[in-house]
């Protein structure tokens, strides 16, 4: 998972539950679904739990058809000390998901004409340093624009407390670029850290309420919004991550403000294929707004890149799109992926540091259920 490269330790493991394989189902309008679906479910189950490492604490996924959610579990324990199950409300970390979630918040803006993508984002945010070549928020959204990544663990780990988006960007303002702006994907947590900046000062609202009011509630996503260190939440999971000797141990305590746009947000897997669900069509974004996201940028010598703006594009055995991110962060482990040839919605989250699942796992899942349920999607 790309969020958590500088820091997940080398073993990697499915996402099983093993010896706290205790599992509950949340079913949505099961009686119109077709009765196949069970032996679909049964499989997917069977996918999500392969494997032979038994300590993963706790995961959730979700699948939604045509708008409709068909498939959501809870596996094992949000809080293994004390036997706290995972339920269909456990909000976990979902690293760089949040992107993508980001993503759509700044499409709106760029519908309502509040932003310009093309512009330098000196425009919005004055005092960030001049390059040679102007940074614009389009090449910050595609990863093209230079802006460095994590240094180490010591920033994933990170537990200071920032009191607006601008305020982060003093982690790395000043540090020189990677690359010239447009050259070359290089990918960066902290250049979504400066588009919040940029949608903070053209929304004259802070970034976390912004996306709140103009994605999360119309969307029905009430589980769902930033990562706030010191705030009871009885609802966030505990979060995991591997000892030295291997062992699933209590991560250390991080504070995300610094990163909300990119890597920040907490959620579940149900409101993930909801958003998903909600940009399959034009609807809650133009058409214009889905195109931008989901084509993949170029660099500036015409190389494309798989990369729109908040999302990997990718492409089936069939050659049909597949639009996804996955996420990484301490103490949680996510994917979102969208297939839209068959309208299906498949979301993944896990509390620890070091889980996977499979780009060819996470497909036959997807190809399960929209098989199944073709009929009823249609």
């Amino acid at each position: 998972m790309r969020e958590m490269s500088r820091v997940a330790t080398k073993r990697s493991f499915s996402l099983v539950a093993g010896i706290l394989a205790t599992t509950c189902s949340f079913w949505i309008e099961a009686a119109e679904l077709p009765s196949a679906l069970s032996n679909v479910v049964e499989r997917a189950r069977a996918i999500v739990q392969k494997g032979d490492a038994p300590n993963v604490p706790g995961f959730s996924v979700a699948v939604a058809v045509d708008g409709k959610i068909v498939w959501s579990e809870g596996f094992g324990f949000s809080d293994v000390g004390a036997k706290k199950r995972v339920t269909a409300t456990t909000r976990f970390r979902i690293g760089s998901v949040s992107k993508s979630l980001s993503s759509v918040g700044l499409a709106l803006m760029v519908e309502r004409d509040q932003v310009d993508l093309d512009a330098p984002v000196q425009k919005y945010v004055p005092d960030f340093p001049i390059h040679e070549k102007p940074i614009t928020t389009r090449l910050l959204g595609g990863h093209l624009a230079g802006i460095r990544h994590y240094k180490g663990d010591k920033e994933m780990l990170l537990n200071e407390s920032f009191t607006n988006c601008h305020d982060a960007l003093r982690i790395f303002q000043n540090d020189p670029l990677v690359a010239p702006p447009g050259s070359k994907f290089s990918y960066s947590t902290f250049g979504w850290t400066l588009i919040s900046a940029v949608m903070e000062a053209a929304a004259h609202e802070d970034f976390c309420r912004y996306m709140d009011e103009n994605v999360f509630q119309p969307l029905g996503m009430t589980h769902t919004g930033p990562d706030r260190k010191g705030v009871s939440d009885p609802e966030r999971t505990q979060f995991y991550q591997y000892d030295a000797e291997g062992n699933s141990v209590v991560a250390p305590t991080v504070d995300n403000s610094n990163k909300w746009a990119g890597g920040g947000f907490l959620s579940t897997p149900e409101d993930l294929v909801r958003f998903g669900s909600a940009l399959l069509k034009p609807g809650f974004l133009k058409a214009e707004s889905l195109d931008l996201l989901f084509t993949p940028q170029k660099t500036s010598d015409g190389k494309p890149t798989n990369y729109g703006i908040g999302w990997f594009i990718e492409r089936d055995a069939q050659g049909h799109r597949i639009l996804l991110h996955t996420g990484g962060s301490i103490g949680g482990t996510s994917v979102l992926l969208l297939h839209p040839e068959t309208k299906t919605v498949f979301a993944l989250a896990c509390n620890h540091s070091s889980a996977s699942i499979s780009k060819n796992d996470r497909e036959a899942i997807v190809e399960l259920f929209s098989s199944v349920v073709s009929g009823f999607a249609n």
